[in-house]
C-alpha cells in the first residue's frame, strides 16, 4: 500500500463495555465466537452513585474495571452486542455497562487481496 492511499471503512460500529476486573477474557472470547475479530482491553478505576446504593444492600462492587473496545461490521453489531451482554451477566446489578457507537469512518491496514474480496477501495489523500 502506498503512502498516498488508505482503506476507509464506513459501515462499522464500536462496542464499548465497562466490566468488573478479571472478566474481560471471557467476554472477548464470547464476542469472537459471535464474529468479532479482536478487542482492545485496558484497565480503569470507576465510582458512582450505584456503588453507594448497592453498598446499603450489603453488596460490594470493586472499583477496578476493565474497558473493552470491539469494532465490528454494522450488520453483526446487534448479535455481538447481545453475546457480550449475556456473557458479562449484565442483567445482574453492578456487573457493567455496554453501549454501541456508529463510526462514521475508520482506517486501518487492510491487505489488498482482502480489500478486493470485500469490494473496499482505497481513498486517496494528499500527504
Amino acid at each position: 500500500m502506498s503512502q498516498s492511499e488508505m482503506i476507509v471503512l464506513t459501515d462499522v460500529v464500536l462496542l464499548t463495555a465497562i466490566v468488573q476486573r478479571g472478566t474481560s477474557d471471557l467476554i472477548v472470547q464470547a464476542a469472537q465466537e459471535a464474529g468479532a475479530q479482536g478487542a482492545t482491553i485496558f484497565h480503569a478505576h470507576g465510582t458512582g452513585v450505584r456503588q453507594k446504593r448497592l453498598g446499603v444492600l450489603g453488596l460490594t462492587i470493586n472499583s477496578e474495571k476493565e474497558v473493552i473496545y470491539i469494532v465490528v461490521p454494522a450488520d453483526q453489531a446487534d448479535f455481538v452486542f447481545e453475546r457480550i451482554f449475556v456473557s458479562a451477566k449484565m442483567d445482574t446489578p453492578g456487573m457493567g455497562i455496554l453501549w454501541m457507537t456508529p463510526l462514521s469512518r475508520m482506517a486501518t491496514y487492510v491487505p489488498h487481496e482482502i480489500a478486493a474480496r470485500f469490494g473496499l477501495h482505497a481513498e486517496s489523500r494528499n500527504s
